[in-house]
């Protein structure tokens, strides 16, 4: 569980946002390095959980046994707006002791379906965490975004 605190350390921020997008690519670029650990990914459509402070989470999800070890996001819509696949999402990790563990926020984009987002890397199996996304809108009704996650 230590590797889910590292990811809040300054110097890891930066490094962090160096691999997303490093490993972004790589999943966008469809070498077989990429295919291969994607295809070890199962992916959900998580029930929705609350909104609080601008954000919309889902209900608490678990890491299932695999050999994936990313979380990620594929196949983002706004309901409202179609067109809309860009998001900026989180993942917040449910500590043993009690409390939340939240990753540096990644905007998301699916123009194509299958292009799928790292928001977290490293996490083991049985780990518990919600993907939170940024809400746009609350007028004339509260952003609903639809998204698969890839664990």
């Amino acid at each position: 569980m230590n590797a889910l605190r590292v990811p809040m350390k300054k110097s890891w921020r930066m490094t962090g946002a160096l691999l997303i997008t490093a490993a972004s690519m790589v999943a966008a670029s469809g070498s077989p390095a990429a295919s291969a650990q994607e295809s070890k990914c199962a992916s959900l459509r998580p029930d929705p959980g609350f909104y609080e402070a601008g954000r919309k989470a889902s209900a608490p999800i678990t890491v299932p046994s695999s050999s994936c070890s990313t979380i990620s996001v594929s196949h983002i819509k706004d309901i409202a707006n179609p067109t809309d696949r860009c998001q900026t999402f989180l993942v917040g990790f449910f500590l043993p002791e009690g409390d939340v563990s939240y990753t540096e926020p990644v905007t998301a984009c699916s123009e194509h379906l299958q292009t799928r987002t790292v928001l977290a890397w490293g996490v083991p199996d049985g780990v518990v965490y919600r993907v939170l996304y940024q809400v746009e809108y609350i007028e004339p009704e509260f952003q609903t975004v639809t998204y698969k996650v890839w664990h």
